[in-house]
């Protein structure tokens, strides 16, 4: 991975001076996660103010809190992330976790027209990489390539819907892709996903998988969107492709949920509408010298993220310590990586970024799901941990 600065520089967002950054730093003196600010490329202990992440999205004013809230001074972001990756960290120093705690974390499905059209490949190719260029054509042909000005159960989506039926090409992803419901499914447990600069995992089951890219929603109990991280949803394209019935088998697996760097809360230089405008970039750099790039904005998506997160909460569907909601892959990379006509499939030791200008940039190495840093730490053991720290009472 890059070299600590130039990480340091990439994980803050453009406008880093005038962002309300929140995010975790695990502390090896209290043996524990803290909740930090990040002022000035310094990271803050703000626990006495905000015991957890999901009490700082809890609060009428995150961004205010991580402006005024004091704390001890934990060390630079340069250091932190230069003692993150777990190959290389000193156990007695400080290093960054992913920013959210107890937060369900959910995903949104085919929210864009290209990831859509790849899900109905996988589903025809039953899990088979060699199959899909060739079914990649025939689906194109039949349904476009140019969804996204289509929207979401609206009648023309129901007359599309009915034509693809007579020709006998609906796909259960086109269902959720254009039917007035949206595809909302859990990735992996609250405490379960890593950081950046932590190892991505990718089950050795697999020879078709890829990174997803997307924006993270940070959603409060009440249905409030506080702010907005990134996302890297680890798939499994030949396990999903066999059945949908395996999904919790392609996607929740160890270290396959990666988010980060930090949580950029909304405040009056940053909105819901910018991140309709954001653009995510991915890069991939193999260790046999592959480089795969692309891009992708928000503005291709097929359902607004206030609308995928009124679908997630809302009185039918409580989430008493809020959510965290990855919008949906905005690309799937298909490019031939080792054989034409076979696509891209990942290798051990990929380094994936995922970046957008005002959100950082998310780095993890790829790493079979059994070689990651098993996950010990849960709600459990944080609980136990804030309260011998003394940091469990009534805020009021």
């Amino acid at each position: 991975m890059m070299d600590s600065r130039a990480a340091a520089q990439a994980a803050l967002p453009e406008d880093a001076a005038m962002a309300s950054l929140g995010g975790r730093v695990w502390r090896p003196d209290v043996n524990g996660p803290a909740v930090v600010a990040i002022r000035d490329g310094q990271a803050f202990d703000i626990s006495a103010a905000c015991a957890t992440m999901r009490d700082l999205c809890e609060a009428a004013d995150p961004a205010t809190i991580l402006r005024a809230a004091g704390g001890d001074a934990i060390g630079s972001v340069a250091a932190l992330l230069a003692n993150t990756p777990p190959q290389t960290r000193d156990p007695a120093k400080p290093w960054l976790l992913t920013p959210i705690d107890l937060q369900a974390i959910k995903a949104a499905g085919v929210t864009f027209a290209i990831s859509m059209l790849e899900r109905v490949i996988e589903e025809r190719a039953r899990g088979d990489l060699t199959a899909a260029a060739a079914i990649r054509g025939e689906v194109t042909r039949l349904v476009g390539d140019d969804l996204q000005k289509l929207t979401p159960g609206s009648p023309e989506a129901a007359r599309l819907k009915q034509v693809l039926i007579e020709q006998n090409a609906w796909s259960q992803y086109l269902e959720v892709g254009i039917g007035p419901d949206a595809e909302i499914f859990t990735k992996a447990q609250p405490m379960a996903a890593v950081g950046t600069f932590m190892d991505a995992g990718v089950h050795p089951i697999s020879s078709w998988n890829n990174p997803e890219p997307e924006v993270v929603l940070v959603v409060a109990s009440t249905g409030r969107i506080v702010g907005a991280t990134l996302g890297n949803d680890v798939n499994l394209r030949d396990v999903e492709g066999r059945s949908a019935l395996l999904l919790s088998k392609a996607k929740d697996n160890n270290a396959s949920c990666a988010i980060g760097p930090f949580v950029r809360f909304f405040d009056s230089a940053f909105t819901l509408d910018d991140i309709r405008s954001t653009t995510v970039s991915l890069r991939v750099e193999g260790p046999d010298q592959f480089v795969l790039e692309g891009s992708s904005s928000i503005a291709k998506i097929s359902r607004d993220p206030a609308d995928l997160v009124a679908q997630m909460v809302n009185s039918h569907h409580r989430y008493p310590d809020g959510a965290v909601l990855f919008l949906g892959t905005m690309f799937a990379p298909v490019e031939d990586r080792d054989v034409k006509g076979q696509g891209f499939t990942h290798k051990t030791g990929d380094i994936v970024t995922i970046a957008a200008p005002r959100l950082g940039a998310l780095v993890n190495r790829i790493m079979p799901t059994d070689q990651c840093e098993p996950w010990t730490f849960g709600s459990g053991a944080l609980m136990r941990n804030l309260a011998a720290r003394g940091l469990l009472y009534d805020r009021g």
